[in-house]
């Protein structure tokens, strides 16, 4: 039985959590500590990525307090104005996550290629972007 033919997306989500299910680490703050590497502040980075500077915050605070340890150094406002980067430690999780990441969609692509045959169909790799939750 073939079933009508559909452009599907294979996809996968990972994140961390802590012992009581929140959300430690995930895609959603990958792309925030992305974002404030890139522009240099928290407010830039909200604003990019179309978030409440609260939002932002929010997220950064929370995944602190879990991690118990810092992932923004800040820098006091003056005349060239102030900001925020990512501590080693964020750089590092970045990368690694990133890395993480990249190794389980390919493993999912090639996983759902099996897929192919049952269904009859053609199932793309990871597609275009999506949005996804907090």
């Amino acid at each position: 039985m073939a079933i009508p033919s559909k452009q599907l997306y294979s996809r996968s989500k990972i994140w961390l959590e802590d012992a009581d299910g929140k959300v430690v680490f995930g895609s959603g703050r990958l792309r925030i500590l992305k974002a404030i590497e890139k522009t240099g502040s928290i407010h830039a980075a909200a604003k990019e990525l179309k978030m409440g500077y609260r939002a932002v915050w929010a997220r950064i605070h929370a995944t602190e307090e879990r991690l118990g340890a810092q992932l923004l150094e800040k820098r006091i406002g003056g005349a060239a104005g102030g900001g925020s980067c990512l501590t080693p430690l964020a750089e590092e999780l970045v990368r690694a996550f990133t890395r993480l990441q990249q190794d389980i969609e390919h493993e999912t692509d090639e996983q759902f290629k099996q897929l192919e045959n049952i269904l009859n169909i053609k199932i793309a790799g990871a597609g275009p972007p999506e949005s996804e939750p907090e």
